[in-house]
């Protein structure tokens, strides 16, 4: 007799599960980091920003020796005091102010020439007679030969006054600082593009400068004054016994001449900031 062997059977097997559906959790934590990560951003750029819109503006101002990195000891500016503008006589308009066509000056002009830097010694030939200088001390900044025909034109061109100021630092380097005032600025104008500027060229030659070059200031952006015509003079190389740096400022109805000399490398930072704060006392 066969015997019947019985094949277990296999129990049906289990239905499959369900796909999971997809873990909302963990994705919505990963979103979560990811738009907290783009806030961090945000708002370090935001605050980047306000540091440098910040810094941006205590820059522009250059009217103060405290501003980071422009006042450390190493880059050689110079510690001058707090600069502020005199009074104005009462009712009177500024240069800039739309009543005033002739765009002149009414502050004491005496009192806008830039003051000396801390630790400097005054230059007591400037001083003048109740701080007015006589036009031939400042012709005699100018080469024998260009003083004459110098002289003849700023007697042309109506020169009023002239107020200056100078100071020698430890360093050695000489600074000198005139404001020549005129009528009007019409005048300034046309004295400053016509008749001192050629193209490149100074004009009238400095004492101890056989050639000064116009061409670029090499000043940053930021250092620009409103209503300030700049026009920069630089020593050829070789230098003389000095070198010499020069700036003429045209500000409304009066040209600044800056001057700076000093044996070696006249310092490109303390004139910067010199012909930047006369301009702003100017301006």
């Amino acid at each position: 007799m066969t015997e019947l062997i019985e094949h277990p059977v296999s129990p049906p097997p289990l239905p499959e599960a369900p796909p999971s559906p997809p873990e909302a959790q963990p994705k919505a934590k990963k979103d979560r980091r990811v738009l907290r990560a783009a806030l961090r951003w945000t708002a370090a750029v935001v605050v980047f920003a306000a540091l440098g819109t910040a810094s941006a503006y205590g820059v522009t101002r250059l009217d103060r020796t405290d501003v980071p990195g422009l006042a450390t000891a190493s880059d050689g500016r110079w510690d001058y005091p707090r600069i502020t503008r005199p009074p104005l006589p009462e009712g009177s308009p500024g240069p800039d102010d739309r009543s005033n066509r002739a765009g002149a000056h009414h502050a004491d002009l005496r009192e806008l020439v830039l003051p000396a830097p801390k630790g400097a010694k005054a230059d007591t030939a400037l001083r003048g007679e109740d701080g007015w200088l006589p036009t031939k001390t400042f012709l005699a900044e100018y080469v024998k030969g260009d003083r004459e025909p110098f002289g003849q034109l700023l007697t042309d061109y109506g020169l009023r006054h002239i107020a200056a100021r100078g100071w020698t630092t430890p360093d050695g380097t000489h600074t000198r600082i005139y404001l020549l005032q005129f009528s009007t600025a019409a005048v300034v104008d046309e004295l400053l593009v016509g008749e001192l500027i050629s193209y490149d060229t100074l004009r009238y030659e400095l004492r101890g400068s056989p050639e000064m070059s116009g061409e670029g200031d090499g000043f940053p952006m930021v250092s620009e004054v409103d209503g300030v015509e700049r026009v920069i003079g630089d020593e050829a190389k070789p230098y003389g016994a000095e070198h010499v740096r020069q700036a003429y400022l045209g500000a409304a109805d009066t040209v600044a001449v800056v001057v700076q000399s000093r044996k070696g490398t006249a310092k490109k930072v303390p004139f910067q900031q010199t012909v930047v704060l006369q301009s702003q006392l100017l301006g």
